[in-house]
């Protein structure tokens, strides 16, 4: 076997270019493979990392009740203290509003919420504080501005304690969040100003008429399915069905968005896995092309060792060999530039928060690949060098 394999290294040796040339379909192939899959499972990992960050705790539910089959502040107060699968709830009401900071005004998001909406949400404040408890008991007229409402407003964070008016009622800014770093999130919840849930209520009556939308957070080690059917019982029992039978809620968890984005990202992770082998194919093909030339060019040689005693399998061995090493040389160069390019896209995109390693899993996968595809397209033009008769062999004039 070392005998066959040190004749394998020396017949790629005395053929640099036409061996590099042969390995290219590999080394494409290769780092098709590799990148392509490394990249999706680095941006599946720095979503999923980022959405962790956030909280994925947390039930979200939308009520469109009427009538009677409402939900107020207090039915959530009081379910609260009885439901130990839940520790927490923040109302979510939204409004328009016109927002004028001195000479500046601009139409923006008013959300009524409670404390527990910061930390429900993954909140960061850039300078000042969040809504407290003596806010919503006293109905303050404070707000909490959101890093957009703050760029078109103000201009700058150092606005804590002055005043602007919503709708020509005067609030007092004592917050100012910060931007979000989330790929998902950004932008979204910025462009908006944070009341206290009372005052809210006092300013927009049409919100007093029932909750339509809150976030519910689980203990830490609760499993999300039974927080999720905790809610989903509680509004089953306060605004149950309407008269076609439909529910008067929806409800969602953070699991159920990880969920199908990880069976998305898995689809395309095989997706792109498969069309990538379609060029790992190619190259084979390639090399059992080459394969056939060389057994053509080296007959004469076949027949002498042949001649001498080699035997059928002495011959498919070395032939064989020899693929295997083109396709393994050219897997491992592949798998080279593939961490080469890796580097390069983790620096430019860096400032994004996502970096893209080498998977061991495909790494491992295109090695096996490649030795598959070596034996595999290998395997005939060793076979037509081993069954080659010797006196038609040292009779070729080729």
């Amino acid at each position: 076997m070392i005998m066959s394999l040190k004749m394998a290294l020396r017949s790629i040796g005395s053929n640099k270019l036409r061996a590099v040339l042969t390995m290219l379909g590999i080394i494409i192939g290769v780092m098709a493979l590799v990148v392509l899959v490394s990249i999706v499972n680095g941006a599946t990992r720095t979503v999923t990392d980022q959405m962790a960050s956030l909280g994925n705790n947390y039930v979200q539910a939308y009520v469109w009740g009427y009538g009677k089959k409402v939900v107020t502040m207090s039915d959530l107060n009081e379910w609260v203290e009885s439901e130990p699968l839940i520790e927490a709830v923040a109302p979510d009401a939204q409004s328009d509003s016109m927002a004028k900071y001195g000479s500046k005004s601009q139409r923006m998001t008013i959300r009524g919420t409670t404390p527990a909406y910061y930390d429900i949400n993954g909140l960061q404040l850039a300078a000042g504080r969040f809504i407290k408890n003596s806010d919503i008991q006293n109905g303050s007229r404070v707000c909490i501005l959101g890093p957009s409402a703050v760029d078109a407003l103000v201009g700058y964070t150092d606005c804590v304690g002055d005043e602007l008016s919503l709708d020509g009622l005067r609030y007092t800014i004592v917050g100012v969040l910060g931007k979000s770093e989330s790929l998902m999130y950004s932008g979204y919840g910025e462009n908006v100003v944070y009341i206290p849930y009372t005052a809210m209520i006092r300013q927009f009556p049409n919100v007093a008429e029932g909750i339509t939308s809150f976030y519910a957070t689980a203990p830490e080690g609760t499993a999300m399915a039974e927080a999720e059917a905790a809610v989903r019982s509680f509004l089953a029992e306060k605004v149950g069905q309407d008269d076609w039978g439909n529910d008067n809620y929806y409800v969602y968890s953070m699991d159920v968005m990880e969920n199908a984005m990880g069976n998305v990202t898995n689809v395309l992770a095989i997706l792109l896995g498969g069309i990538a082998s379609i060029s790992l194919i190619v190259g084979g093909i390639g090399i059992m092309n080459i394969m056939l030339v060389t057994v053509t060019e080296r007959t004469r040689e076949i027949g002498i060792r042949k001649a001498i005693g080699a035997n059928r399998g002495t011959i498919l061995r070395q032939f064989l060999l020899e693929a295997v090493v083109l396709c393994m040389m050219g897997c491992a160069i592949g798998i080279f530039l593939s961490w080469c390019i890796l580097r390069l896209a983790s620096v430019v995109v860096a400032e994004m928060s996502m970096s893209f390693t080498l998977s061991g899993t495909v790494v491992l996968l295109s090695v096996i690949f490649c030795f598959v595809i070596g034996v595999v397209f290998g395997l005939y033009p060793a076979n037509k060098a081993a069954k080659m008769k010797p006196i038609d062999a040292l009779h070729y004039g080729g």
